[in-house]
């Protein structure tokens, strides 16, 4: 009899199983640039675009560094703790595995990558976009033989999918002469070059079960510290040529977007435009709390372009005042800014309602 009630109990507990699946949380897969990188370039170890010294993570965690280029958290980091998604931990990281990938997701974003593979090739060595698709096809291997092909493509179309490149592409290839694309394309058919790429990539992440997926536009590249530095015309002043082909991206890129929505079955694709935000936000910068939106908060004094925030860098006396970290990067209060005003916009909606928000930075913004 206490026989037949244990082999009851495994019947019952299999028909379970069967019914209802893998219990899998929704989880974010997010494939990026510097802007998202939370570590990968800093387990590449020729890549010349690493954020591995300080004072990098400076505001984030114990300080120290840990991949992020900026002294805090990116704006994927603030966005996904208010939509209640765990952070995803960088491709590379060594504790990576099966389990943590199923409750957490995976962050493929790499310092100096863009959507063409010939972008950001000077650092020798750094993921683009199809690169880190197919890292991502790797991940869904893993998870095949982990939890067998239905509930990993159940897993993997109610996942969020993050996609913010392009600033690379123009700053780390286009606009830069030792770059063939600079004199092969002029800037109409360069962004279309742009447009028939990244189409493909999209389209590649729906065959790949992408189902939700946020492209994030570009910001006002031209009034990047290093741009306003190496300006040709009056001191200081954006490089309005760089802003022009971020807002001929921006146009583009949305098209492609409201395109294959349409298209593609079962698809919500939506694009995600901060350039109004951040240029209001360094055009008015004491409007929103800031006193500083043309030079970086770490830096070699008068000594510029500094290129990366290294130990014998400067600190300004408040980061929470200076909208760039460094010669390229948001600080972590820009993002924080930058994030809320992209939430209010696209009106995100907490995903899983039990997670608890990561901490904002752990230190105050006044330099150490």
């Amino acid at each position: 009899m206490m026989s037949l009630k244990f082999e009851s109990i495994s019947i019952l507990i299999v028909i379970l199983l069967h019914v209802h699946g893998y219990n899998c949380k929704v989880v974010q897969f997010i494939f990026g640039d510097s802007l998202s990188d939370v570590g990968n370039n800093n387990y590449l170890a020729k890549s010349l675009a690493r954020a591995s010294l300080p004072w990098y993570g400076i505001d984030f965690g114990n300080g120290l560094p840990n991949g992020r280029f900026s002294n805090g958290r990116t704006v994927a980091d603030i966005i996904g703790d208010k939509m209640g998604l765990p952070r995803p931990p960088a491709f590379l990281d060594p504790s990576l595995n099966e389990d943590i990938i199923l409750e957490n997701g995976v962050n493929y974003a790499s310092g100096g990558g863009g959507i063409l593979n010939e972008t950001g090739s000077y650092f020798v060595q750094r993921f683009g976009l199809y690169k880190q698709i197919e890292l991502f096809e790797g991940t869904q291997d893993l998870i095949i033989a982990k939890i067998g092909k239905t509930e990993a493509q159940k897993f993997f179309q109610e996942a969020r999918y993050v996609v913010a490149l392009g600033s690379n592409d123009f700053i780390n290839n286009y606009l830069m002469p030792v770059y063939a694309d600079s004199w092969s394309y002029s800037d109409t058919t360069f962004v279309q070059y742009l447009m028939t790429t990244l189409k493909s990539q999209l389209k590649l992440l729906h065959e790949l079960g992408a189902r939700k997926v946020m492209v994030f536009g570009l910001g006002p590249m031209g009034c990047i510290p290093l741009q306003r530095v190496l300006s040709t015309s009056a001191a200081g002043a954006c490089q309005d040529r760089t802003n022009t082909l971020a807002l001929s991206f921006n146009q583009e890129t949305s098209k492609v977007v409201t395109q294959l929505s349409t298209a593609l079955p079962n698809a919500t694709i939506r694009f995600g435009d901060a350039y109004d935000v951040v240029n209001d936000l360094i055009t008015t910068p004491s409007k929103y709390g800031f006193n500083n939106s043309d030079s970086p908060c770490c830096s070699f004094g008068k000594i510029r372009p500094a290129l990366t925030c290294v130990p014998a860098s400067i600190l300004c006396k408040d980061r929470s005042k200076y909208v760039f970290w460094d010669e390229y990067h948001p600080s972590d209060a820009a993002n924080q800014l930058i994030a809320d005003e992209m939430i209010k916009k696209l009106g995100f909606n907490p995903v899983n309602q039990s997670h608890s928000p990561s901490p904002a930075p752990a230190f105050p913004p006044s330099a150490s």
